[in-house]
């Protein structure tokens, strides 16, 4: 609106100067600022007659505030599938995750055409050792149909007392299998870094997502590679990022930073260009001392998990393997709305070091690897990605098909983790992974051009755990 007047306020005074070939053209803008305003003005009067004819004429007497709380959602959820309203104590909830505890079942959750679908189950929590798998759709809640809840609404129901049981029932692959689970909550404690040493001389790093803890945690398991195998001994590391549905934008570049020295991280652009922001890697910055490194990426692998795969395999500084990733190409920032809660907004797309956008497209690997999946969990195994979200933001020539999301639970049936170790001891070598990393591309309408910027505020994405 500040920028429609000042509009005006220039055709006039222009117009008061005489030239009046350009007055008319400020003021034919004017005129257009003006009717659009009135247009809205005339559609948030329709808007408080609805809501009025509700309150009095409703055959029930209606609760305002849920009424007021569902017409937020329902403009919200108009928007994309990442943006939506917290009410005080989804609020309070979200910012426990970010911490790393919470009570639930373990599950990070989004929506798709109105059901809740399985992002992933968390490692190690109540629902993973249930048998829950990326890709799942939940379609009731202790037998309450989850079509038409709010994903605010579906979190809160399997949220509960802890050793309380909640039933499940899961759609699952294309035949629309359906199977009840019941899943007796827990306190879940997020560890997201778990590391230990593969074949005596790789350092193995699994983030399961990217909370407050992340960074600190990434840091002392390099630490421990580098006390336990002094030298030379350690060939390298594999970072693992398959089912890493994302989280904190801050820790996804202090991920990337452990392993690069320099250039540029991410980069994200919203609506007004002055907004875009570049995040560059700080000098001395590798904690791995350059050594070769791998990252496993799968279907699952969404948000902050892409712009550290994304940021790595720019700079050539790791081979990519696994399948294609996720796809969720966009920031969500957290707006805290006083003591009603807050509003979780898309903002801006991310791009990588080179310039790429990878909304509804994802990040292809540099080596596909398929692992072999059960019989009994062929043809669910595959996770349909951003672009297959109803509302998502377009991105040009999109895949909407299906990627791989399977994880063996054995590590000795891991194609994808034998294949990096094979990699890492040069069995096997990738053509896609030379000996140094290369300068990416520019990146258009930086706004910052410092080798150690300032973080901005965390913004984790819009998938939800329970």
């Amino acid at each position: 609106m500040i920028r429609k007047i000042s509009y005006l306020a220039l055709g006039v005074a222009i117009g008061a100067l005489g030239v009046g070939a350009i007055s008319h053209s400020f003021s034919a803008l004017a005129d257009g600022a003006y009717a659009a305003a009135a247009d809205t003005y005339r559609q948030l009067n329709l808007f408080g007659d609805v809501f009025e004819k509700i309150r009095n004429d409703y055959v029930e007497k209606p609760d305002e505030s849920k009424l007021i709380e569902a017409a937020i959602n329902g403009m919200l959820s108009s928007l994309d599938p990442h943006s939506s309203y917290m009410d005080a104590k989804a609020y309070h909830e979200m910012q426990v995750q970010t911490k790393g505890e919470f009570g639930g079942l373990g599950i990070e959750v989004t929506q798709e055409d109105g059901l809740v679908k399985v992002v992933s189950p968390i490692d190690d929590t109540p629902a993973a050792k249930a048998g829950i798998l990326s890709g799942d759709i939940i379609a009731a809640i202790d037998d309450e149909p989850t079509q038409g809840m709010t994903l605010d609404q579906a979190v809160d129901k399997m949220r509960g007392a802890i050793n309380s049981t909640v039933r499940l029932k899961i759609i699952r692959g294309a035949n629309k299998e359906a199977k009840e689970f019941k899943i007796v909550r827990d306190v879940i404690k997020v560890q997201s870094v778990r590391s230990r040493v593969e074949s005596d001389d790789i350092g193995y790093i699994r983030v399961t997502q990217f909370t407050e803890q992340t960074a600190d945690g990434l840091k002392s398991a390099m630490e421990k590679f580098r006390s336990d195998a002094p030298g030379d001994k350690l060939k390298g590391y594999i970072v693992d990022l398959r089912n890493n549905p994302g989280g904190l934008l801050d820790q996804s570049i202090e991920v990337a930073n452990a392993f690069l020295d320099k250039g540029e991280i991410v980069s994200t652009r919203g609506r007004n260009p002055d907004d875009a922001q570049r995040f560059n890697a700080r000098p001395g910055g590798d904690l791995s001392g350059g050594k070769p490194l791998v990252v496993l990426i799968n279907g699952g692998s969404a948000s902050a998990s892409e712009i550290v795969a994304g940021a790595l395999q720019d700079h050539k500084r790791a081979t990519l393997i696994g399948t294609r990733s996720f796809g969720k190409g966009s920031v969500q920032t957290i707006m805290p709305l006083g003591q009603d809660g807050a509003l979780r907004l898309t903002t801006a797309r991310y791009y990588t070091p080179s310039g790429r956008s990878i909304q509804a497209k994802g990040i292809e690997p540099d080596v596909e690897i398929l692992e072999d999946v059960p019989d009994d969990l062929k043809g669910k195994d595959d996770a349909k990605g951003e672009a297959s979200l109803k509302g998502h933001l377009k991105n040009g020539d999109e895949d909407a098909s299906g990627s791989q999301a399977y994880v063996p639970p054995d590590p000795k049936n891991d194609k994808q983790l034998i294949a990096a170790v094979d990699l890492l001891h040069g069995v096997k070598r990738a053509e896609a992974a030379p000996a140094k990393p290369a300068e990416p591309a520019p990146v258009a309408t930086p706004t910052s051009d410092s080798s150690n910027p300032t973080p901005a505020p965390a913004k984790p994405d819009a998938t939800a755990p329970n």
